[in-house]
């Protein structure tokens, strides 16, 4: 008997982590001592669509018609670009694989490589052919290689929007020659880009490219951001009669990188120029911050009946949030859990939620996840947290009371 109570003495005098003291706890956040700045309407501007994003935190800046079916020309380029890298990170296809150039593909018409019926072109130079030249031909070339014929491509090309969130989105062709049935809109546009800077940083290089040669005729890229804004690095251009002139370009400054997409501009100029007053504005008046690392702790949280007696929590991904200049020290982040946890805990599923705040106004909210599994305790673990859980209840409770009276 004295042992009986032994045992329940020394489990009452274990720490327990009270569930009200962790609803509102306060995770820091890094201080910051910049002023504010009043920020101004976002440009309006004379095309048909556009949106402005930050690359990192998926943050809306500015936009128009940002969600209308648009025929995207040279566009679609991304889109067969986002398919090739997928395929040469899988180890399908590699960049000195040589591509027979078919007949098909030496026949497409409007921007190309120049590349000549039956030559065998290695893939490091055909990719270079789409993104800096715009080559239909090199499009057409590379589609028949990874799919077999162009259709067949056009089916992955769309398996993939599809899986990226791209739900305005339907290709038919490798180069976006005009069809009726193929369409995009900046927000689809805005998304694949940011797949192809986040997921394909090496094949990202080749947009910032500004000259290629091919059987002696050097061309340059069309994209004037390259030449005409110093942090520009990308992208893709694009100009058909029906779908007027269009530019998704990107560009990095410190630690922030925006993407801009223009669509249905009236000339070459006027492009450039939108995506200048786009991409200006975004970094004069919004800052992006890295809050936190996807898998690393930020609070370790009581498991009843557990094997281990805690667990860490933290995000899925990396945090980062996009604010008006000036506004990173009135950011506040605090969370709440979904107590008590009891085990089986698995790996990456929510257990809470992270709040992120910009004056009192909710501007993040993030699932906690338990980094790591935690399975049911053996039959001693059980008992002694059944005993456990029923005294931090009651003292819980007496709390509860004594602080309402």
């Amino acid at each position: 008997m004295r042992r009986i109570l032994r045992i329940i003495a020394l489990i009452s005098s274990m720490a327990f982590v009270n569930a009200a003291a962790w609803a509102d706890s306060v995770i820091p956040v890094p201080s910051a001592t910049s002023k504010p700045i009043i920020s101004p309407a976002a440009p309006n501007l004379d095309a048909k669509a556009y949106i402005l994003i930050d690359a990192n935190s998926g943050k809306v800046l500015a936009e128009k018609n940002s969600d209308v079916r648009l025929p995207p020309a040279s566009l679609t380029k991304l889109m067969t670009m986002y398919v090739i890298s997928d395929a040469l990170k899988n180890g399908t296809i590699h960049p000195a694989d040589k591509v027979r150039i078919s007949e098909k593909a030496w026949k497409t018409g409007g921007s190309r490589m120049f590349v000549k019926v039956n030559d065998e072109v290695p893939v490091e130079d055909l990719l270079k052919g789409i993104v800096i030249a715009s080559g239909n031909d090199a499009a057409v070339a590379m589609a028949e290689h990874i799919a077999g014929t162009e259709s067949a491509f056009a089916d992955l090309m769309n398996t993939h929007a599809e899986r990226l969130g791209m739900k305005e989105s339907h290709f038919v062709d490798s180069n976006g020659l005009p069809d009726p049935n193929h369409y995009t809109t900046p927000r689809d546009l805005a998304l694949l880009t940011r797949a192809i800077i986040q997921q394909f940083p090496e094949d990202y290089k080749l947009y910032s490219e500004k000259w290629f040669t091919w059987n002696n005729i050097r061309q340059p890229n069309r994209n004037r951001l390259l030449w005409h804004f110093s942090d520009a690095d990308g992208l893709k251009t694009g100009h058909t009669n029906e779908a007027g002139f269009c530019l998704v370009g990107s560009a990095k400054k410190d630690s922030t990188r925006l993407i801009s997409v223009i669509m249905g501009s009236k000339s070459d100029a006027a492009r450039t120029e939108d995506s200048i007053r786009l991409l200006t504005y975004g970094f004069r008046f919004f800052e992006t911050h890295k809050l936190y690392s996807g898998a690393n702790a930020l609070t370790t949280v009581r498991v009843w009946k557990g094997q281990n007696k805690t667990v860490a929590l933290g995000l899925a991904d990396d945090l980062y949030v996009t604010l008006p200049a000036g506004q990173y020290k009135n950011i506040k982040a605090k969370f709440l859990l979904n107590e008590p946890i009891k085990a089986p805990v698995q790996k990456n599923q929510s257990y809470g939620t992270l709040n992120i705040t910009l004056n009192d106004q909710l501007l993040v909210n993030k699932p906690l996840v338990a980094l790591s599994d935690n399975a049911r305790g053996n039959l001693w673990r059980n008992m002694a947290d059944s005993i456990n859980f029923s005294i931090d209840k009651i003292f819980s409770h007496s709390t509860e009371k004594a602080n309402s009276g």
